[in-house]
């Protein structure tokens, strides 16, 4: 595997972890706020990152790579209410699309084609979170601080089932 490649896709682990952590903190946050149905999306997501960074460790070490596990930093504990939650959810996407792109664009350059063709998955995986936090972001701003808005908007999530790329399920095991 190309080292310039294989760097970023490490770099693209950590990140990928890291996103997994911050959801985990915005859960527990969350939970102990209660509002478990907001819990129980984070928590969700939280785990999809997780499958995200696992995904590119395989497909690492596969390569003939050395995928590196990382420490990462530790995430905030303490939020300033459920609409700053989604806010930095929405701009923690943004950072990390524009990581893939950048991931996209180093392939290319070393035209890695097989790497390019992996990534695109989370090319099409990053247009889908980018477009969910903005939706409910969207819709807490509508709610704005009415408590039964807040409710019923917690009541919904708890039921909110992600789309998942089966695809990139099935490349994953």
């Amino acid at each position: 595997m190309n080292s310039r490649v294989e760097t970023a896709l490490n770099d693209q682990v950590l990140k990928e972890s890291f996103s997994s952590q911050f959801y985990l903190a915005m859960a527990s946050w969350s939970e102990n706020q209660g509002l478990n149905g907001t819990a129980k999306f984070l928590y969700t997501h939280s785990d999809e990152e997780r499958f995200h960074m696992l995904k590119l460790i395989k497909f690492i070490n596969e390569r003939g790579g050395k995928a590196v596990i990382p420490s990462v930093e530790k995430p905030p504990v303490e939020f300033e209410n459920i609409v700053n939650v989604f806010e930095l959810l929405l701009h923690h996407e943004l950072m990390v699309t524009e990581s893939i792109n950048n991931l996209v664009d180093i392939c290319l350059q070393e035209k890695d084609y097989s790497t390019h063709n992996f990534v695109q998955w989370y090319v099409s995986e990053q247009l889908e979170e980018e477009a969910m936090a903005r939706t409910l972001l969207d819709k807490l701003k509508l709610i704005g601080g009415d408590a039964g808005g807040i409710y019923i908007f917690d009541r919904d999530l708890e039921k909110f089932v992600p789309q998942t790329n089966e695809a990139g399920a099935d490349q994953a095991k």
